[in-house]
């Protein structure tokens, strides 16, 4: 089965129930006032970190998640059931964009966000009653559930990350220190995806192997760009070179070039070197491999006999224990906190004018328009709050076509503020 790190979705928010217009009636009982219930708020879209989930097959699979819509009010002050949320398992390690920017970075268990929240249910006439209006004949409209465009991309919670050349050994390596059993072939970029394994010594730690790199790779040549988020999150890195081709120190250095250039704090963590191959080495190249490769720790192995794999697990258990010690790699999931309420745009559209602006759509989602005083309370929302100013500053003129959602008025400016 393929592992789907990457996926792209649309999330849309239940809507919010319509409110209920009802006046009491009863014989004998003349003037029981409006008894409208309220609607009820549409459901929200989250996202969950699950442990039982290891990749974004779901939402993949899916490609558009709605939440439920509240249900509307009825008579008796009955207000309508709220819509049910919709919660979407992903693995630990999930990244979320959205069209805006960083939603957040879900790592640990349990951890949630909410990507589309539910629009809030109208306002029975019960409730719009007050003491300027003591008998509404109108209730409020319920108000639309957010919609979004969802990037989402696994980084894969992992202790050791191998990275390396193409055809380095990666994959062969991480089979022996796991059990895994990643494709092993003679011919570049035969891993076309991470591959993860647990390595069950004294020591228990996951291991992960990326595509190889290639010069360039931080700069999208080749695969392994796509896959070094996954290495972004190892406590412990382990550059894997192959000590049988012509210049392993050249080879060595492209790789931690590349980890620098995609993330300056990758080559920071602990960072073993692995030479494999050791069983095509000749005693001459033997001797001379570990002064070329001078400047940091060095371990030789081969896949192929299991040379120095024991002593490379034991190596790689240790420094994974001593990260343990220092505190968590992996910090609390962020949320990125965004106004609630976002303030309104006016664009020009050709030879008419759009506001836009959540809390504006409301107010005209909310408005009866069979109800005189509705509008009037409209208008004076728009005077008050500036959107006829700013419409003017902008070149609109009286008569001119305003559009608000998918209502579309014609611009009559107070007093005063004439062209």
């Amino acid at each position: 089965m393929t592992f789907v790190d990457e996926v792209t979705v649309v999330v849309r928010a239940g809507r919010g129930g319509d409110g209920c217009a009802s006046l009491h009636s009863e014989p004998f009982k003349p003037g029981g006032g409006p008894h409208g219930g309220d609607g009820g708020d549409g459901g929200s879209v989250l996202l969950e970190v699950s442990r039982g989930v290891f990749d974004l097959s779901e939402p993949l699979a899916r490609r558009h998640l709605k939440a439920a819509s509240g249900k509307p009010g009825g008579a008796a002050e009955r207000h309508g059931a709220n819509g049910a949320d919709l919660v979407v398992a992903v693995p630990d390690g999930t990244f979320v964009a959205d069209e805006r920017g960083p939603v957040a970075d879900l790592v640990g268990e349990g951890a949630r966000v909410v990507v589309a929240r539910g629009g809030r249910g109208g306002r029975g006439n019960a409730s719009l009653a007050g003491p300027r209006n003591r008998t509404p004949r109108g209730a409020e409209a319920g108000e639309s559930g957010e919609e979004h465009r969802l990037e989402l991309e696994v980084r894969t919670i992992a202790d050791v990350g191998l990275v390396g050349l193409p055809n380095a050994g990666k994959s062969t390596l991480l089979s022996r220190l796991t059990a895994a059993q990643p494709k092993v072939a003679d011919y570049p970029f035969s891993t076309l995806g991470p591959n993860v394994g647990v390595s069950e010594g004294e020591r228990r730690f996951v291991v992960a192997d990326v595509p190889g790199l290639i010069e360039g790779a931080h700069a999208g040549k080749g695969l392994g760009h796509r896959f070094l988020r996954h290495v972004s999150r190892c406590a412990v890195l382990a550059c894997v070179v192959d000590l049988s081709r012509d210049d392993p120190v050249s080879d060595l250095a492209t790789v931690r070039e590349e980890l620098n250039a995609y993330d300056p704090g990758l080559p920071a963590r602990a960072v073993v070197v692995v030479g494999t191959h050791a069983d095509l080495l000749d005693a001459a190249a033997r001797g001379k491999t570990p002064v070329r490769l001078s400047g940091g720790e060095l371990l030789v192995v081969s896949g192929v006999t299991g040379e120095g794999i024991d002593r490379l697990s034991a190596r790689l258990a240790e420094l994974v224990s001593v990260r343990a010690e220092r505190g968590p790699s992996v910090e609390s999931a962020p949320v990125v906190l965004r106004p609630g309420r976002e303030e309104f745009t006016v664009t020009r559209e050709g030879r008419r004018f759009r506001v836009a602006g959540r809390r504006v759509e409301r107010w005209v989602e909310e408005t009866d328009f069979d109800d005189p005083a509705s509008i009037t309370a409209l208008q004076g929302r728009f005077v008050k709050e500036g959107i006829e100013q700013l419409l003017a500053e902008v070149g609109a003129c009286r008569g001119d076509d305003v559009v608000i959602g998918d209502r579309e008025f014609e611009f009559f400016p107070a007093e005063g503020r004439e062209r």
